[in-house]
């Protein structure tokens, strides 16, 4: 009997790229997908439930299908995209009821991927130059994202020591960069004019799209309990980022900083939060070490993840986006899957 896996986010970019590489595993036997909305991406054989985003259904879901494993994704990092109090609804009462779900009497859940951040680590000028896994904060968490998502952590530490038959594996991943995502960070690098802070040029770290997808796929596929952070080799002046992006740079005041970006912010000209012109601050660097030791090898340093970008974004500019918009049909997806005329490709 294959796995049979819960993808939490199936609508976001994350849920979407881990539902395509498990719907690839031929040991997967089962996928299902929850999220408030549809999938952005073609999916085969992913089953599809919409949920609220505190997934209060998430119970019964995994009662009904048995599920053994859960991939949450559906944790907000970008702090640009709803309110507070939604994002604190699908953060911590979404993770809140997922832990429910998975810690039942009668629960078939027996590991948990989650994808979080390094933003639990904040950004300050009294930060180590690396962080490691057991390092913490410097200061207490000021944003509503880094609350949330550091709170959301302590529910998991508490879930895993209470439940220790079941594997618990919690990635923070560094500042993403690739092909596709799309992250306040990507959005500066986009301007015709890249913004700094006037007096800084902080070292910033990076891990590419794939590994994402890849460090994720590595731990479904290990029992890798514990905590890792997850980051490309090195770090960047952020002025070099900009250099390799082949953009000029623009300078914010470094006094005031939020109130100075937040009418372009309004205006849709730049979406930099606060936990965003803090790293442009002060950089941020995680150490890396233990999900290499534990076998996982990155295909891409932090300069790597920067040019592949910066290639992607040079096509963009070249020949535009030339990938056909996907939309979700439920009518359709059930003709590909059931429909005795959709000839079946032997595996």
């Amino acid at each position: 009997m294959g796995a049979r896996v819960l993808v939490t986010g199936l609508g976001t970019f994350w849920g979407g790229r881990v539902a395509q590489t498990l719907e690839a595993d031929p040991t997967v036997e089962v996928i299902v997908g929850l999220d408030r909305e549809a999938p952005k991406i073609p999916l085969e054989r992913t089953e599809f439930v919409k949920a609220d985003q505190s997934y209060s259904i998430l119970s019964r879901i995994v009662k009904a299908t048995q599920v053994d494993t859960i991939v949450h994704t559906f944790l907000v990092v970008d702090s640009t995209r709803m309110s507070g109090r939604t994002l604190h609804e699908i953060n911590v009462i979404g993770t809140m009821n997922l832990l429910a779900a998975a810690g039942a009497a009668d629960s078939s859940v027996r590991k948990i991927v989650v994808k979080s951040s390094a933003l639990v680590y904040g950004s300050s000028h009294q930060d180590p130059v690396w962080f490691r896994e057991e390092t913490p904060r410097s200061q207490s968490p000021r944003t509503r994202v880094e609350r949330s998502l550091c709170e959301v952590e302590g529910y998991l530490s508490d879930f895993a020591e209470d439940n220790p038959h079941v594997s618990v594996t919690l990635l923070r991943f560094a500042n993403v960069l690739g092909t596709d995502i799309v992250t306040p960070l990507t959005k500066a690098l986009d301007l015709p004019a890249v913004p700094f802070i006037f007096g800084y040029d902080p070292l910033l770290q990076f891990v590419e799209e794939d590994d994402v997808v890849r460090s994720i796929e590595f731990t479904l596929r290990h029992d890798v309990p514990g905590i890792f952070n997850v980051a490309g080799d090195g770090r960047l002046p952020w002025s070099e980022v900009a250099a390799i992006c082949n953009k000029p740079q623009v300078p914010l005041p470094p006094v005031l900083t939020n109130w100075a970006v937040a009418p372009f912010s309004r205006l849709g000209i730049i979406d930099l939060p606060p936990e965003t012109v803090a790293l442009l601050r002060y950089g941020r660097g995680i150490d890396n070490r233990r999900l290499k030791q534990a076998g996982f090898d990155y295909g891409y340093t932090a300069a790597g993840a920067v040019e592949s970008f910066a290639r992607a974004q040079r096509l963009r500019r070249t020949v535009g986006d030339s990938r056909p918009a996907y939309t979700y049909d439920a009518d359709v997806e059930a003709f590909f899957r059931h429909s005795p005329a959709v000839v079946r490709q032997p595996e």
